[in-house]
């Protein structure tokens, strides 16, 4: 089982995103940052925050279903809101994208706010609302259950330190994969976490899962492109449990995709 996690940047960097997914061949996408339109649009346009723009491609969600026709897709909005045009306003929405090879069956899902509810009328103050998405799913080749899971961590403009929130969204996270999770079932769970790797979140997930992160383990220092130009190069991270089979595990640095490098795991 291949598994790719990507912040994928609004579709920033389209053209080689696109080319890059269905090249991949994974047979799991864990996607964050991914917008969809909630009325005809242009299929470019502006998220506005003060100063700070972003071009957003509009349309990215329905454009990776089309590139993915093997793969059952889910859209799981964190919060909508205004994507702009010169003066004028479209309403769009902000979320995870997942999809799975239809190769393998689904048998549990669940996905739920990790932090804050869904903003219907605007993307809200920071920290934002942000959500989590976890399957059960069956392997026919292995012949066994997987529990898999993606979060889009908050994001504090005080920075990535421990705080009171992220302690709780690691509570609710836990208590998600609970849900789905059967004993004894291997997990991984990845996704742009925005934490520095000493957070108290990873301990947690240690302590209730046994989760290692593989980008650490691995001696991987950066997972961000050279379009994110901040310091603290570390947001995305990828963690299994002791009995995962990991036959190959990388931080890809090219293609350049997005200001997040993708993340890609081959599990036995």
């Amino acid at each position: 089982m291949k598994i790719l996690s990507l912040n994928c940047w609004g579709g920033m960097l389209h053209a080689p995103l696109l080319a890059y997914l269905p090249a991949v061949d994974a047979d799991v996408y864990f996607l964050q940052e991914v917008p969809r339109a909630l009325e005809p649009q242009p299929e470019s346009l502006t998220y506005r925050e003060g100063e700070k723009t972003l071009d957003q491609r509009t349309e990215l969600y329905r454009e990776v279903v089309a590139l993915l026709p093997r793969h059952d897709g889910w859209f799981l909005p964190a919060a909508s809101g205004p994507l702009y045009d010169g003066a004028r306003a479209y309403r769009s929405e902000f979320g995870l994208a997942t999809f799975l090879r239809t190769s393998f069956s689904v048998i549990g899902e669940v996905a739920r706010f990790v932090h804050g509810a869904y903003s219907p009328d605007g993307w809200g103050e920071h920290p934002r609302a942000r959500n989590a998405h976890c399957l059960r799913v069956y392997d026919h080749e292995a012949g066994r259950p997987v529990t898999l899971a993606q979060i889009h961590g908050l994001r504090d403009p005080a920075g990535k330190g421990d705080t009171p929130a992220r302690a709780d969204q690691a509570r609710r996270l836990i208590a998600l994969i609970d849900s789905v999770r059967a004993s004894g079932d291997p997990l991984v769970v990845c996704g742009d976490f925005n934490l520095l790797p000493d957070s108290a979140t990873f301990a947690m997930l240690r302590e209730a899962f046994g989760l290692v992160d593989l980008v650490t383990s691995h001696g991987f220092t950066d997972t961000r492109t050279s379009f994110y130009e901040k310091p603290g190069r570390y947001a995305d991270y990828m963690l299994v449990t002791p009995d995962v089979t990991v036959r190959s595990f990388d931080v890809v640095e090219t293609p350049e995709i997005s200001d997040h490098r993708a993340l890609l795991l081959d599990i036995g």
